[in-house]
């Protein structure tokens, strides 16, 4: 390489320097006119099966501090992951409409109480490929309970709301559950 070849290079790359140097992390502020939110009415069951052959919610981490506790499939601390499928009726073999995947955690130590962290993923209908997001504590004691959704995508982009548990059945033995979900999503 020549000195003048040299001698440009250093110059081009102290003009990206001082590009890179004076340039911002964000972009020009403009006004923004969001679109008209709508409201969406959800019903539907989610089927969580810890037992059995071929479960939907499996044990992937357990804790050694806090003791063994006999009494719960899902004792204090412990972690699991779900791919529960969602129906249109209580009965397992009804209609699957989607599933809901993530984790949830076994957070109440005198409560029985589960902190979850789901997407509730439509695979059929109007709402196929769009999901909502739940990130909220479902005291499972109670028959009736409600959740926070935290947002969504497809046609439930940026979706806020509510969901309305009613615990249709459970098993205390093995805690395998059928949940009914009434659903009110606000989204655009």
């Amino acid at each position: 390489m020549g000195k003048k070849t040299g001698i440009i290079l250093v110059l081009f790359t102290l003009h990206l320097l001082i590009s890179f140097a004076l340039s911002e992390y964000y972009s020009e502020t403009r006004p923004f006119s969001p679109k008209q939110q709508v409201v969406t009415n959800l019903h539907f069951f989610f089927h969580d099966t810890l037992s059995g052959p071929d479960p939907s919610a499996v044990l992937i981490a357990k804790p050694h501090l806090t003791g063994e506790d006999s009494s719960s499939p899902t004792p204090f601390g412990s972690l699991l992951a779900i791919d529960d499928p969602l129906t249109l009726g209580p009965d397992p073999k009804s209609e699957q409409i989607g599933n809901a995947r993530g984790m949830y955690v076994s957070s109440g130590k005198h409560v029985p109480t589960l902190t979850m962290y789901v997407d509730f993923g439509f695979t059929s209908g109007l709402f196929n490929g769009s999901s909502f997001t739940v990130f909220s504590r479902n005291t499972i004691t109670e028959k009736e309970r409600e959740l926070a959704v935290v947002g969504g995508r497809g046609r439930f982009r940026m979706a806020t709301g509510v969901a309305q548990l009613n615990t249709y059945s459970v098993n205390l033995i093995n805690g395998d559950a059928v949940v009914e979900y009434n659903v009110t999503l606000y989204h655009y």
